[in-house]
């Protein structure tokens, strides 16, 4: 059924993918020029003469958060088969892990690593954890209900 609590895990899993694109993963203040840098799952942003204007921009990233993004919410509609529904949970945190890998190398890529520091992280590095915790608590309440359903046809 659609109203059961893997549902709710799976939509805040999909809103805190979808919300990396509003919030930025990293941000960093060049200390030669004084300009700031926020990259993003969709670019790089940076501070020019007062404005912010994206430098880089990441098509492939943006289309993998898209898809990455959406999985969660495709499995909400496996309700009626929980094995299906399981196996596409423990693809979206496979996905999820493999997103959150190349996005920490496009970081690396564009900044110099060892100039990152802990307070340079921003919401966007933690949404993508956030989103597997989301999804294993979906796992939990779909389990729940595979039992709930075996219990239930051994007392017909």
């Amino acid at each position: 059924m659609l109203q059961r609590i893997q549902t709710v895990w799976l939509f805040f899993a999909t809103v805190a993918l979808f919300g990396l694109f509003l919030f930025p993963c990293v941000q960093v203040l060049n200390s030669s020029n004084g300009a700031a840098k926020v990259i993003k799952v969709n670019g790089v942003y940076e501070s020019i003469n007062g404005q912010i204007v994206q430098t880089q921009e990441f098509i492939l990233l943006m289309i993998a958060t898209v898809i990455v993004g959406l999985l969660p919410f495709i499995t909400i509609f496996f309700y009626q088969n929980h094995k299906k529904q399981i196996i596409f949970c423990y693809l979206t945190i496979l996905f999820i892990l493999g997103h959150s890998f190349w996005l920490a190398r496009m970081v690396k890529q564009v900044v110099d690593y060892s100039a990152i520091e802990i307070g340079n992280y921003s919401i966007g590095m933690i949404l993508p954890s956030l989103s597997i915790l989301f999804v294993i608590l979906a796992l939990r309440g779909i389990r729940r209900d595979e039992k709930l359903l075996k219990s239930a046809e051994r007392l017909r």
